[in-house]
């Protein structure tokens, strides 16, 4: 179908409307950022009226392409566009910006509005977003488009800022970009030159346009308000399909504004009452707050007319399609919706059954059977794959003009790694994992946060999970990863003590709707001993029964990981002594905290004293051993020394175990 452009004249005035929508709502909420919004009216208008692809009415439509509003500050600019291009944002919601229960929240929020594709704000987050939308929609079209219709064939696009750019994880991510020649993303950028402290020369002064070229990358430079540039560089980077494109579009903050454009004050406050008449008068805006006039809407849904006609061509392509090739089509419905086999606890446990090794090495071979059920499954390691054992055996690696392959490889960019697969989880169709050693989960957390936030599907395999790393020393030995990863709301951490919980752990990050960290170790472990009546799908309430003597126990003793075998053979020594010792596994302590009262009292019976035991600090487990409780754990770095060697001296062998809680009990 031919493009046909908006009339320059006609864009000018959705440009204007989308200045005065934001300025006002801004204004009206005496909070916010008009500078962007003003500033980026008229590449935002040339993208949505002449190239972006969607359906206001189907907004998850999968060959929609995708924008990114990165420098979320900006919220005002994509809930205009929302508004004027017809999704379910009325004119109210725009009035009520910034306050309790509106759909236009401070920062764009995925699955608050209708229409927003990521949750962006903390800068930089939704430029690696889209390196991973971009990842996953040339691993979608080489799986499903044929020589006859091609189901997945749209764009990606983001538009970001000069503190996007900042960030380190950008260029982490436009680096992997330039590297896989992601010709279907496209980067327009804000280049106002002004973050809140003043100019952008105070602490930053390089060549954007050079680093991004070195980096592989198709860079345009362009005049941000001159609407044929707008249009020439958004043709040339949409034709451009061997490396990925970064328009620099030269604009002005708070374009209009006699007093404010091109200062900072413009980037977090608003106009005042009497600045913003002056912007009406200087740009002969005749229109009221929030008045958007009739020639507008008729340009806005102009447009969407024309984009219903080609999603419906769409459809129809579709249809046939699916009804043509049996196998993608089969594939595609499986892939979309994430369908598990029925019996896929039966098949995890099979692979790990009466083994024992590290949690690490037990989670790649369930790995490996997950890859072979759930073609949904793809990721890849921040350079660490053997030790994370999280490569899929036998799938290729994605490369540039190589995409039917499985395993990705992030490079060292933990960063990047995070925010990449959140956008591949965004994207849809695809289950993403990303592996690294969990003491380098902090230069991820970012992302890992904003999964939470999102509610997103996405996996974190994180090894090397303790002080028993060993010889590596206390710069790579968790101490407090695990509890902090537990204050992160939504977050599913679990840490598997052998092959059954591990299998387990997998079926739960699986059928989870959120992100899951698996919580993984370095050095082998036995198989737990279970009672009979056990059943593995115990694990997934987060914490069960190990063992218990008869009747009433003395004492409690809660454990997760590889100090679950350890407490075992403490209670054994325990008993030696006379004192009965009840053994919990949890390996999900959020989980375990979410089950019935009724079910945690019966692990935990009233006046029964309790210990919680983890190779990590105690802080998470407050909330069950209560203020007098018994926590034994580690309260300060570890030491480089053989693992066995610092078991002893931390206090961590079966003996010593047991030699704490008997004085405990004392007490």
């Amino acid at each position: 179908m031919q493009q046909i452009m908006i009339p320059a004249e006609k864009a000018r005035q959705c440009a204007d409307a989308i200045r005065f929508l934001s300025a006002d709502a801004v204004e009206k909420a005496n909070s916010g950022h008009p500078g962007l919004p003003m500033g980026a009216a008229d590449c935002a208008t040339a993208l949505w009226g002449n190239f972006l692809s969607f359906n206001p009415e189907d907004p998850r439509w999968p060959n929609r392409d995708r924008f990114i509003l990165s420098a979320g500050h900006g919220s005002m600019l994509l809930y205009s566009l929302l508004h004027l291009f017809g999704y379910d944002l009325p004119l109210e919601e725009l009035k009520n910006f910034r306050q309790w229960g509106s759909k236009t929240p401070g920062h764009p929020e995925f699955g608050h509005t209708v229409g927003v594709e990521v949750t962006t704000g903390p800068l930089g987050q939704g430029v690696a977003n889209g390196v991973g939308m971009a990842i996953a929609s040339k691993m979608a079209a080489e799986r499903f488009n044929t020589a006859d219709f091609s189901p997945i064939n749209h764009t990606i696009y983001t538009m970001l800022g000069d503190g996007c750019l900042q960030e380190g994880i950008s260029y982490e991510a436009a680096a992997l970009a330039g590297h896989l020649k992601l010709g279907n993303l496209v980067y327009i950028y804000d280049s106002n030159s002004i973050t809140i402290e003043g100019k952008t020369d105070l602490a930053w002064s390089e060549d954007v346009g050079a680093r991004f070229t070195a980096a592989g990358w198709h860079v345009l430079k362009i005049d941000g308000h001159d609407y044929a540039q707008i249009n020439s560089a958004i043709t040339a980077a949409k034709a451009e399909q061997e490396r990925p494109s970064l328009i620099i579009a030269t604009t002005h903050i708070a374009f209009g504004s006699p007093a404010k454009q091109d200062s900072s004050g413009a980037h977090g406050s608003p106009l005042g009452s009497d600045e913003l008449a002056a912007t009406r008068a200087n740009l002969g805006w005749q229109h009221g707050p929030f008045v958007v006039p009739q020639e507008v809407r008729d340009t806005c849904r102009q447009r969407i007319e024309e984009l219903k006609q080609r999603y419906s061509a769409w459809q129809r392509g579709f249809e046939a399609w699916h009804a043509a090739n049996p196998e993608k089509a089969k594939l595609w419905d499986d892939m979309w919706h994430k369908r598990l086999p029925a019996d896929i606890a039966e098949q995890l446990l099979s692979v790990v059954a009466g083994k024992d090794g590290a949690t690490r090495a037990l989670s790649g071979s369930v790995l490996q059977k997950v890859a072979a059920l759930v073609p949904s499954l793809t990721g890849g390691s921040a350079d660490l794959a053997p030790s994370n054992n999280s490569d899929i055996k036998g799938s290729a690696s994605v490369q540039a003009g190589a995409f039917a392959g499985r395993n990705l490889h992030f490079g060292i960019r933990e960063h990047a790694m995070g925010a990449v697969i959140n956008g591949m989880a965004l994207y849809g169709c695809f289950i993403p994992y990303g592996a690294t050693f969990l003491v380098f989960s902090d230069y991820c957390r970012p992302a890992l946060r904003l999964s939470a936030l999102m509610n997103l599907q996405a996996l974190y395999i994180f090894t090397h999970d303790s002080f028993f790393v060993g010889e590596d020393g206390p710069t790579h030995q968790p101490i407090e990863h695990v509890a902090s990863l537990r204050m992160i709301p939504g977050l599913q951490v679990l840490r598997p003590a052998d092959g059954v919980e591990t299998a387990m752990a997998w079926l739960a990050a699986l059928k989870y709707s959120g992100p899951t960290a698996l919580i993984l170790t370095r050095q082998k472990l036995p198989v737990i001993a279970r009672p009979a009546a056990f059943v593995p799908e115990d694990s997934l309430k987060g914490g069960y029964l190990v063992s218990s003597p008869e009747g009433t126990p003395d004492v409690v003793i809660m454990a997760s990981g590889s100090e679950v075998h350890v407490a075992a053979e403490a209670a054994a020594m325990l008993a030696a002594k006379g004192i009965k010792a009840r053994i919990v596994s949890v390996p999900c302590l959020g989980s375990f905290m979410a089950q019935p009262a009724e079910y945690r009292d019966g692990l935990l019976p009233a006046g029964v004293p309790r210990v919680a035991f983890e190779a990590g600090r105690g802080e998470s487990w407050g909330r069950l051993i209560g203020c007098d409780g018994l926590f034994i754990g580690i309260e300060h770095f570890g030491a480089s020394a053989p693992d066995k060697v610092l078991a002893e001296q931390f206090g961590f062998t079966a003996p010593q175990v047991a030699e704490k809680i008997a004085a405990f009990l004392k007490k």
